[in-house]
């Protein structure tokens, strides 16, 4: 079975991999109803020409940030290092690197303001490159009606189970696309015309909505979870990918033991690197998403490779008065909305939110 999505489709409503949302409810009415923190996996070193700093957030973009932090630090924006952006309508807890300033009596904590605060400051080797985390830990308090909490959880907790085993579809989160899309719908212009910065966030949804729309056809036909002849399978949690060659019992048992995934494209210069059947179907997507996928190749980009599959650690509900609180963990890379669209509708925000 095929599916033929446009690129609006791909990028904001894929299709589920587990069924219709189970129940309801309100997300983020509040940031402080969306929480995620940082773990990068590693300590800070204890010396170096560089600090890293320890950043909450609340209601404000990532970049924004790291703009305030180069004028405190008197250095460059482009010195700033931070693993990745973060949501603005949240509270996040992220990690930035700053070049170690000249005036050694400069105090981080004062910083910040009613926007992030600077929790820590530990003297680092390096820049913060970006990717460079473990995983992300999250948050998120789902409203419902008064009393609702209890039965919502009831409800919720056979789909929690099987997304624990399972998985979930590893699609990109909408606002990898920009508000209403807007980034898709840029990909027509002339790249040269834009700023590189907009230019960047135009690449990077181009590539996004492919691998969106090749991930949908391998969930519409059941293999979005399944090893296939061709794929090329990566390792949980880590970089490394192996061809499948063969069918074979043995790599298949990992699968479902969440150990091993199969990948879609990161769209790039040349065919992707997959065979047979699974090259069929990035080949039609990639023909079919014509112009984002000329974009990809005329900016230089390589065919890389995403997990198809989202491994989802540490899930658990708990009921409140007005509704339940959700807590996961998800590797790098990996977006929350890929998880709660799996579980719940998400109602419109009050007036204003």
């Amino acid at each position: 079975m095929s599916v033929e999505l446009s690129a609006l489709e791909a990028a904001l409503v894929p299709p589920r991999a587990h069924g219709a949302p189970i129940v309801s409810g309100i997300v983020r009415a509040e940031p402080e109803d969306f929480v995620v923190e940082e773990d990068l996996g590693f300590a800070p070193s204890g010396a170096g020409q560089h600090v890293l700093l320890k950043v909450r957030k609340r209601n404000a973009n990532t970049q924004w940030v790291a703009r305030e932090l180069a004028r405190h630090a008197g250095c460059r924006p482009a010195d700033v290092g931070y693993a990745g952006l973060k949501d603005r309508r949240a509270i996040a807890v992220q990690w930035f690197s700053v070049p170690r300033p000249v005036t050694a009596a400069l105090s981080w904590h004062d910083a910040g303001g009613a926007e992030f605060a600077v929790l820590e400051a530990h003297p680092h080797t390096r820049k913060l490159p970006r990717g460079a985390l473990a995983a992300n830990q999250f948050t998120v308090r789902v409203g419902a009606g008064e009393g609702d909490g209890a039965h919502l959880a009831a409800l919720l907790a056979p789909r929690l189970d099987e997304i624990t085993r399972r998985g979930v579809p590893n699609y990109f989160g909408p606002q990898r696309f920009g508000r209403g899309a807007a980034n898709l719908a840029r990909v027509a212009q002339d790249p040269d015309a834009l700023h590189p910065a907009e230019r960047g966030f135009v690449i990077s949804a181009a590539r996004s909505v492919i691998f969106n729309a090749v991930l949908a056809a391998r969930v519409a036909d059941g293999t979005w979870e399944q090893l296939q002849v061709g794929d090329l399978a990566n390792l949980e949690g880590r970089g490394s990918v192996f061809a499948v060659e063969a069918e074979d019992a043995d790599l298949q048992a990992r699968s479902r033991q969440l150990q091993i995934h199969p990948t879609g494209p990161l769209w790039g210069r040349g065919a992707p690197p997959t065979r047979s059947a699974v090259l069929e179907i990035e080949s039609r997507v990639g023909a079919r998403f014509a112009a984002e996928s000329l974009l990809c190749s005329a900016a230089g980009m390589r065919q890389e490779l995403r997990s198809l599959r989202l491994a989802v650690q540490d899930l658990s509900c708990v009921a409140e008065t007005r509704g339940v609180v959700l807590r996961f963990r998800l590797g790098r890379g990996g977006f929350a909305t890929a998880v709660l669209r799996e579980l719940i509708a998400t109602d419109p925000l009050p007036e204003g939110g």
